[in-house]
């Protein structure tokens, strides 16, 4: 990296607003400079100001704009000077190329790394996000080996990686923190209890869930933390970027300003501002292969400048995800994340962990995994809850549990083989070449 800048900013490296912009302004004009190299941009810059006046008069880079320069029209560096390659988790159809050099991997590693609970050479990290072309789990992987905690690559998207050996992986070695979408710290603890263990006793080195990827209502939150009984550290960010967000001691989460530009698009003006409520748009400042300038996420958050008690002067962000938009019942509009705050805020004894719905144009359907009694209770609370939330019909039913995620799935183990050419009489070889 030839930034002008000799090491990377650190938190409490300024005091305020004032001097985190100053020291957004220092960078900006050398991040602008690297974007001029990229075809995409080369032309978008010609003749503007290497400024933050430069950088507002230019429009939002989009998705799309990504899409139509694959594979490296974004490229601002030479290709011999690259480190990895990436492609979004996106369902578009067409590819969302990322890639960084070895001195861009350094400001992702630390600022994945700024976990209030901290992360050692005393660690034992289990990584279970993909280790595939989204970032997640590479940059889980490189932030844990920064600070010389032994890894445990527990890929979520491979066969070898079952949820009994997850359970079993938890157990043996001792593991002390995750990464992982919120779901699966669920599917754990049922895995667990299957294994016949309990998941807020028997995993006593177990001192952290870092968790990220999908939105996250504070009532299943409070839920996984209680069932794990260690705190829940939420991450946010995406394949294009990186880290963008994680939290302070006071479980907020913060937006991490002194590496990027952050602003706030608000779709029906087309206004961007600091701060507000709309969807987020993100200038890194310190990544070099592939410089974004106000790439929009299309990420719907809410963004505060509003202080808070741990001191890191940055502002704060409530992240709800392109699913946070919500569907039509009846007269209201549903959303996932204000349904899951009611299943969640049931009370904990009935075991409500696993649950679906499907919204109808007149009613609203919900079913969830429970058993007998407490089951039957659940619905009748639930049912009132959603009356008064959203004051629409609902059919509410508790399911008896496997129905939604299916035992063999907790405690199942696959076999998973070597490709070969050459069987027995009696094998099936209709696998040969295609090993799962």
């Amino acid at each position: 990296m030839t930034s002008t800048i000799n090491r990377l900013p650190q938190i409490g490296d300024w005091r305020d607003a004032a001097e985190l912009t100053a020291l957004q302004d220092a960078q900006l004009g050398q991040t602008m400079d690297w974007a001029s190299r990229s075809p995409f941009y080369r032309s978008r810059l010609t003749g503007a100001a290497r400024t933050r006046a430069g950088l507002t008069a230019l429009p939002p880079t989009t998705k799309q704009d990504l899409r139509g320069a694959y594979p490296f029209g974004m490229l601002a560096v030479g290709r011999d000077q690259l480190a990895t390659y990436h492609e979004s988790s996106g369902t578009a159809g067409a590819p969302t190329p990322s890639y960084y050099t070895t001195d861009d991997w350094t400001d992702l590693a630390e600022r994945y790394a700024r976990k209030w609970v901290g992360i050692s050479a005393a660690d034992t990290f289990l990584v279970r996000t993909p280790y595939a072309l989204m970032i997640t789990g590479h940059l889980a992987h490189a932030a844990a080996r920064l600070h010389g905690a032994t890894v445990v690559p527990g890929d979520n998207r491979s066969l070898a990686m079952p949820y009994s050996r997850v359970v079993r992986v938890l157990h043996d070695l001792d593991v002390t923190l995750t990464w992982s979408m919120p779901t699966e710290t669920l599917l754990w603890a049922a895995a667990a209890k299957a294994a016949g263990h309990r998941p807020g006793t028997d995993f006593p080195r177990l001192r952290a869930l870092f968790v990220g990827g999908e939105p996250l209502s504070p009532a299943r939150r409070r839920r996984i933390s209680a069932i794990w009984g260690v705190p829940v550290v939420e991450e946010y960010g995406s394949t294009e970027t990186g880290s963008l967000a994680g939290e302070c001691p006071q479980g907020r989460l913060h937006l991490w300003a002194d590496r990027a530009i952050f602003e706030v698009y608000h779709p029906r003006t087309g206004e961007l501002t600091p701060t507000g409520d709309g969807q987020l748009v993100v200038t890194p400042l310190f990544r070099e292969a592939m410089p974004l300038l106000r790439y929009h996420l299309e990420d719907d958050v809410e963004v505060r400048d509003d202080g808070c008690d741990c001191g890191w002067a940055l502002p704060t962000v409530r992240v709800l995800g392109r699913a946070g938009f919500g569907y039509p019942v009846a007269a209201a509009t549903v959303s996932q994340s204000r349904l899951e705050e009611l299943v969640f805020g049931l009370p904990e004894a009935y075991g409500v962990m696993f649950w679906r719905a499907r919204a109808e144009p007149d009613l609203l359907r919900v079913e969830f995994e429970a058993e007998g009694a407490a089951g039957a209770a659940a619905a009748e609370a639930l049912t009132t809850s959603i009356r008064a939330e959203f004051d629409v019909p609902s059919d509410v039913a508790a399911v008896p549990p496997g129905s939604l995620v299916p035992e063999h799935v907790l405690t199942g183990v696959h076999d998973v083989v070597k490709p070969r050419s050459l069987f027995g009489a009696d094998e099936d070889w209709d696998r040969g070449l295609l090993y799962y």
